[in-house]
């Protein structure tokens, strides 16, 4: 069986979701991009001469149909990104239960439907890579942060679980910790007063998702974590 060229990005905006895209592009992977909203994908989907979907992840339905769809008609999957994710700073004190599992299911279950659909097709191919992207919530949550570390926290739960189970099987699982803001317009005010090392930027975060991929099974990676010089751990 001739080995997966094709890859999906879950959760894709104009920072780290859309560098992720390029990045497997750019190394020769038929790339497929998905998200909520599909209108806003197209410029990026011609610029990678990729393909783009619509997909609620937190849809059962909505992602056996986006991995059955990607697999027919842009090859099995051999990489998967699961970058998506929801929040809004809140006092836990004032946080509607309704919001908090929207959060929940954007931050955790989605990552759970995206990621148990591809593994079946890579472990029954006995190959593939499936990543996850978090945060410093995923270690720690801060006040004000309750939307956000408890679908974290759930979602590093996750990514262990299935490393333990898929390895081997020949899927490799990593968790991604991006500790620190990542560069973009909104930061500029914060880039200007510290300098551009301080903020992490895309195309590097990418960079190192991209290594993970094209680690030796020998010494795989289950845990990376990403974070300026500048930002205290």
């Amino acid at each position: 069986m001739p080995p997966s060229r094709s890859a999906l990005v879950v959760g894709v905006g104009p920072g780290l979701g859309a560098a992720l895209a390029r990045r497997f592009a750019r190394a020769g992977l038929r790339t497929a991009i998905a998200a909520r909203s599909l209108s806003r994908l197209d410029d990026l989907a011609r610029e990678i001469d990729g393909r783009a979907y619509g997909c609620d992840a937190t849809d059962e339905d909505q992602v056996t149909a986006l991995i059955e769809r990607v697999e027919a008609e842009i090859g099995a999957l051999a990489l998967v990104a699961y970058n998506a994710g929801a929040f809004l700073p809140k006092s836990v004190l004032d946080t509607p239960a309704a919001e908090f599992e929207r959060c929940w299911r954007v931050g955790c279950l989605g990552g759970f439907l995206i990621g148990r659909a591809a593994a079946r097709g890579m472990a029954a191919r006995g190959a593939g890579t499936i990543l996850f992207t978090g945060a410093t919530a995923s270690l720690r949550g801060g006040a004000g942060f309750v939307n956000l570390a408890v679908g974290k926290f759930g979602l590093r739960a996750l990514a262990q679980s299935m490393a333990r189970e898929l390895g081997p099987k020949g899927v490799h699982v990593a968790h991604v910790i991006v500790d620190g803001q990542i560069d973009s317009e909104r930061y500029a005010a914060l880039r200007a007063e510290r300098g551009p090392d301080a903020l992490l930027h895309p195309d590097a975060i990418a960079e190192s998702y991209w290594q993970l991929h094209l680690q030796p099974r020998s010494a795989w990676t289950q845990e990376l974590d990403l974070r300026p010089w500048t930002e205290k751990f």
